[in-house]
């Protein structure tokens, strides 16, 4: 039973929080950050506002439990809070945000949006280019291929036909072309897709040696590339490098056939931000939970998950999502 204590306290937070959401620009911001979590400098850059005033409504924003902030190496990035939770505020907070999300009104500056995500995906692109001929090394920095690929296999083989190939299957950011083996050999059609063309190179020339005859290989984005919806898609400790991970939630689940399978293997959230200049990583890691909620705003049902911890302190989470 809710006592009236509590009751009085979500009165009170409701009235402060509704305060801080009554102004224009924060709206705005609240539905920008709808997309994924952005630093202060490229909000300021996206709504063409001075730093000083920004940092004022984001902290009103934070006080009133409307944003969130997370540290990702030296920089804040704010973000929508979780509201996953079954009390009146939480409740108030999504129906806020469905609110936000439904009108069509935009404050922000999409084309400066689109220059902030380009940014982030040319940092990206630069770093895979500079290391391209290291990626191995860079790779097992965190964890190899070697430490995780049976238990990919092994998830594969719970659910994929057995004997002749069949379906079609995506992989986003393919890395050296590793797991595009397996895919293989589970389906009778497949696609990897990535950014960099220095890293298609590698699992082009991966294919070939294996003499993959059913993978293809295409440069661009899950948003940008054309294919027919697929049975199975996986992205191999990819989300961690991209722009926005919730937009490959999306776009994959646009691309997924009824009953079809996401599986998603990333690092777990971590404070080790050597990771972002040694190894290209723009997220230090995700908590299960961001994963969740992005899988079921995109539409997708949660399926099993599993956890596995390496000695160098990561933790890797392998999850799946089901269309």
């Amino acid at each position: 039973m809710t006592t009236d204590h509590e009751n009085a306290l979500t009165l009170t937070n409701l009235a402060h929080a509704a305060k801080a959401a009554g102004d224009p620009l924060r709206m705005g911001i609240l539905k920008l950050l709808g997309q994924g979590a952005f630093g202060v400098l490229e909000i300021c850059q996206i709504f063409d506002i001075k730093q000083s005033s920004m940092s004022h409504h984001l902290k009103v924003l934070a006080k009133a439990g409307l944003v969130s902030a997370q540290r990702e190496g030296n920089s804040i990035f704010y973000r929508r809070p979780l509201s996953t939770g079954g009390n009146a505020f939480s409740q108030w907070l999504r129906a806020l945000f469905d609110g936000i999300d439904a009108c069509s009104e935009d404050a922000a500056d999409q084309s400066a949006v689109h220059a902030v995500m380009s940014e982030r995906a040319q940092a990206c692109a630069e770093f895979f280019a500079r290391h391209a001929d290291d990626f191995r090394e860079q790779q097992d920095l965190i964890a190899s291929y070697d430490q995780y690929g049976d238990a990919l296999a092994t998830i594969l083989d719970s659910f994929a036909t057995q004997g002749e190939r069949s379906g079609y299957a995506l992989e986003v950011g393919p890395g050296e072309g590793a797991f595009l083996g397996v895919l293989s050999q589970k389906f009778e059609q497949v696609v990897g897709l990535d950014i960099s063309p220095d890293m298609l190179a590698k699992a082009e020339r991966f294919c070939q040696n294996a003499g993959l005859d059913n993978v293809t290989l295409l440069q661009g984005t899950t948003a940008s590339v054309s294919i027919e919806p697929v049975d199975f898609a996986v992205a191999n400790m990819v989300l961690h490098h991209v722009p926005s991970p919730k937009t490959i939630f999306q776009d994959v689940a646009q691309r997924l056939r009824p009953g079809g399978i996401f599986l998603v293997t990333d690092l777990c959230r971590h404070d080790q931000a050597w990771a972002r200049e040694s190894c290209g990583d723009l997220w230090l890691g995700f908590e299960p939970a961001d994963l969740s909620q992005w899988a079921v705003e995109a539409g997708l049902k949660e399926g099993q998950s599993q956890y596995s911890g390496l000695r160098n302190g990561f933790q890797i989470q392998f999850r799946l999502f089901h269309a």
